[in-house]
């Protein structure tokens, strides 16, 4: 006996389209208002988002080389290494060569670089409350829940095409 797959849900038909119901444009909305409060509340320590999130991100141990992190951002390495470039600059990192493999350079906070990424989450949670002020702790984890299905089915359409 043959499973039947029922038809999938079209919520957006190309006739009727429009932005201010969009997903992702609301999805890009929300993201580009949290970012630029937060860029606004860093700016006292001279970081802007491509700055502050590879910051971010080598602090908590997500990706120690310029590759690892680019993939663990999502983000072009030529733009990438502009912003580590900047961060190195300002002496909140410095790049060491591996002993090991010659090919390799780890990304290493200095004592600057600690002490100023330990002042992103704050922003981030401050932030990321207000933009959730109203919600009840369950609308919360509905969404949290629900952007992870979303993902969860990009993924997927990933994977079919590969």
């Amino acid at each position: 006996m043959s499973q039947h797959q029922p038809e999938p849900v079209r919520f957006y038909q190309p006739g009727a389209y429009r932005a201010d119901e969009s997903v992702g444009y609301l999805i890009k909305r929300v993201l580009s208002s949290m970012v630029s409060e937060i860029d606004q509340q860093l700016a006292a320590h001279d970081l802007t988002y491509v700055q502050w999130l590879p910051l971010y991100k080598l602090a908590k141990g997500e990706g120690d080389t310029l590759a690892a992190l680019a993939r663990e951002l999502d983000i072009d390495p030529g733009a990438l290494t502009r912003s580590i470039d900047r961060l190195e600059a300002k002496g909140l990192l410095q790049r060491e060569r591996s002993t090991t493999d010659r090919r390799v350079v780890h990304l290493l906070l200095t004592d600057a670089g600690r002490a100023v990424a330990r002042e992103v989450a704050p922003v981030l949670a401050s932030v990321l409350n207000a933009h959730l002020q109203g919600f009840t702790h369950a609308e919360w984890q509905q969404l949290v829940d629900m952007l992870r299905r979303m993902l969860a089915n990009g993924e997927a359409l990933r994977q079919d095409r590969s």
